[in-house]
């Protein structure tokens, strides 16, 4: 019972306009080529900088700014600010969702009528 109620809130989430938005905000960031690069190239230099953390060492100064550079770049890009929207409307509907599930547990924890239906 527990698995197909679950399965029918996924389904009815993902008829959301929350979840919509975030599908067409991934495809259009799958299609950004550029914008793959630069995030690819971002989390690369994030890694060296905590590899050179890890170390003891302070990062350099260039790679600081190839950093700060390729950081600025990725977020002025529409097609991953339109993303960043998408993926917090979504997670803004997820935590209403998980607030009304609690609601329901606490409310099943006080009822002493137990229903499985």
């Amino acid at each position: 019972m527990i698995p197909q109620k679950a399965e029918d809130l996924g389904r009815q989430i993902g008829q959301t306009e929350e979840y919509q938005a975030l599908k067409r905000a991934q495809d259009r960031l799958q299609g950004a080529k550029e914008l793959a690069t630069q995030l690819r190239r971002l989390q690369e230099l994030a890694e060296a900088l905590d590899r050179a953390m890890e170390r003891g060492e302070t990062p350099s100064e260039a790679d600081r700014t190839a950093y700060e550079q390729v950081l600025s770049q990725v977020q002025g890009d529409p097609v991953y600010q339109g993303m960043v929207v998408a993926q917090a409307n979504f997670d803004k509907l997820m935590v209403r969702v998980n607030e009304h599930i609690l609601d329901g547990i606490r409310k099943g924890v006080a009822s002493p009528i137990i229903t499985l239906s």
